[in-house]
């Protein structure tokens, strides 16, 4: 790989690894104007994700690890398909108000979400971890193995999330009809 490209990615590494790792932190320490992850929690269950507290735990693990490992390019199957997983569950919460950012949709978690798995797919490039532990943790089937366990679990929290947001609206429509 020539050094421009390799540059590219250590841009693209520490870009979308910082945003991630800055969100992660709001969510799980208050940091950056972040709520912390008590009130975290509350707005995950408010949400539909259940429990809140894992919910909200799981989400600012996935953003604030898988961003560092990222930034770092260490593990970087693991830490693209983390994030990635993460994205999907946050888009799945901002998909009704459609793809703009500006609407309230999903750009920017789809805009991560995908920039994240490109890294893990792609690997971090010759200026990381990865590359001076000689990919002992960025392996074909490590990608394989992440990709397939993050998609799994994703699309079982945002199907749970989905079960909830149904029920509630179901409770709320009878609430209603009284």
């Amino acid at each position: 790989m020539s050094h421009r490209k390799d540059l590219g990615l250590l841009a693209l590494r520490l870009g979308v690894g910082g945003v991630l790792a800055a969100h992660g932190a709001q969510k799980l320490f208050g940091w950056f104007g972040g709520d912390g992850l008590g009130r975290t929690a509350e707005v995950m269950e408010a949400m539909g994700f259940r429990p809140g507290r894992a919910s909200a735990w799981a989400a600012g693990l996935g953003e604030t690890g898988g961003g560092l490992l990222l930034v770092l390019g260490f593990a970087t199957p693991a830490a693209g398909a983390a994030a990635a997983g993460t994205m999907a569950g946050a888009a799945s919460v901002s998909a009704p108000a459609g793809f703009f950012a500006q609407s309230g949709g999903y750009e920017l978690a789809a805009l991560l979400g995908c920039s994240a798995a490109a890294l893990g797919i792609s690997g971090p490039g010759r200026y990381s971890l990865d590359h001076l532990t000689c990919h002992v943790l960025d392996r074909p089937w490590l990608i394989a193995t992440a990709f397939t366990t993050s998609a799994l679990a994703a699309a079982a929290v945002i199907e749970r999330r989905l079960a909830v947001t149904a029920e509630r609206e179901l409770a709320e429509e009878g609430e209603f009809a009284e």
